[in-house]
């Protein structure tokens, strides 16, 4: 306790430094994975990506990340265990910025893309185990974390392999691509901001004060994707294309218009992404002002200061302009290589399994899944059309990144316990 009453101002400033770094890892790795599908394909260039990362990114953290952040309240550790010692929990949280901050970054510069969500578990975990004891960690809940580096991109993986197929039956394995393109891309359309729809919708208007019942939900999402369709449709009909092209050039504007698509669900990635991960990762720095400006006091949960999203976003859009393109070209480019209409599937199916894990209550990462969702597009081509070194190097990472944040975690724990002791 004397530690907050002497040092709080100066805790308060190093978990805001680390927090933004730890932001810059999450441009770095977890935002640059979400828009290197769009990148990938060509559909967006790296600036327009950091563009639409920057406005959907901000505007998932604040619809949809909620009013606080439950990284004490149900969080992995048992917040009870540090009531007598909250100083150990500030610094404890300071020492998980660092960590998963340094992991990310880390992490970014090999290509990996790995979990946020993971990194800064990991890290917590590690403190919580060397400052109060195993007792401190709610293991329970490890199950679920272990069981979506399966079950996530399993999910994503079957719907972005079915959603890539019927494109294929559809559209392209068809004498005229080109007017099937016409017919069914509005349906594509109407799916695409159906699950747009619905993340906004399940996670975001009770923030802003629009309480919806889930029928209510439902049939607003329907009315809104049918209106967007029926826009989709007059634009596609509008085009005009040569018909004495031939089937390459078909290809080419189909592709096109799928370029439209990706653009979107670059969008509804964006989106979900904040509304899943950012918020949730700021909660250790959340969580330290909250503590300090209590007095040492920890409270069930801990409201976002109004400066924090802010410094997330700046360091989030700096992370993605200045280390996001080796994650980008590991997820365009590296695991399979991906058209329009292939990319389009695979984003579509992550932010579809987004809706499915919000409704649920199913853990979830956004990098799994969007990995997962590649994996399957490329299987519908044929277990060659994947890179399976990459692959491997993806799935180590993944494997590595809990105890990787634990130890570091841990040893900068020490450090900090040293310096303000």
């Amino acid at each position: 306790m004397d530690i907050i009453a002497n040092y709080g101002t100066t805790l308060v400033l190093v978990a805001a430094l680390f927090g933004f770094l730890m932001a810059w890892g999450i441009g770095a790795n977890d935002v640059a994975n979400a828009m290197g599908t769009s990148v990938g394909t060509k559909s967006l260039t790296i600036r327009q990506a950091i563009i639409i990362a920057m406005i959907f990114e901000f505007a998932g953290a604040y619809l949809a990340g909620g009013e606080v952040t439950a990284t004490i309240r149900n969080g992995i550790i048992d917040s009870n265990a540090f009531v007598d010692s909250p100083d150990l929990l500030v610094l404890g949280m300071i020492a998980s910025l660092l960590a998963a901050g340094a992991w990310l970054i880390l992490a970014s510069y090999f290509g990996w893309p790995v979990s946020t969500t993971h990194s800064i578990i990991g890290a917590i975990v590690g403190f919580a185990v060397v400052s109060i004891g195993p007792e401190a960690v709610q293991w329970s809940k490890f199950g679920g974390i272990v069981g979506s580096w399966v079950i996530t991109p399993a999910i994503s993986g079957v719907i972005a392999y079915f959603m890539f197929i019927s494109v294929q039956k559809l559209i392209f394995n068809t004498d005229d691509p080109l007017n099937n393109a016409k017919r069914y891309v509005p349906f594509y359309m109407f799916l695409t901001a159906l699950v747009i729809c619905l993340v906004t919708i399940k996670k975001g208007l009770t923030h802003v004060g629009l309480h919806l019942t889930d029928s209510e939900g439902i049939l607003l999402s329907v009315a809104i994707s049918i209106a967007v369709a029926f826009a989709g449709w007059i634009y596609i009909r509008g085009q005009k294309y040569n018909p004495q092209d031939d089937s390459k050039m078909h290809f080419a504007n189909v592709e096109k218009v799928f370029g439209i698509l990706m653009v979107i669900t670059a969008c509804a990635m964006a989106f979900a992404h904040g509304s899943n991960d950012v918020a949730n990762a700021i909660g250790p720095l959340s969580a330290v002002a909250s503590i300090v400006a209590s007095g040492g006091e920890i409270g069930g949960s801990s409201h976002i200061a109004w400066w924090i999203l802010p410094l997330g976003g700046i360091g989030i859009v700096i992370g993605l302009a200045t280390m996001g393109e080796k994650v980008m070209a590991t997820v365009g480019t590296g695991i399979t290589h991906l058209t329009p209409s292939r990319g389009f599937a695979a984003q579509l199916a992550t932010a579809a399994t987004v809706v499915i894990a919000s409704g649920t209550g199913l853990p979830i990462s956004t990098t799994q899944t969007l990995v997962g969702a590649v994996m399957g597009v490329g299987l519908a081509r044929g277990i060659a059309a994947l890179n399976l070194g990459v692959l491997r190097n993806i799935v180590v990472s993944w494997i590595i990144t809990l105890p990787a944040g634990a130890i570091l975690a841990i040893a900068i724990f020490y450090v900090l316990q040293a310096c303000f002791s």
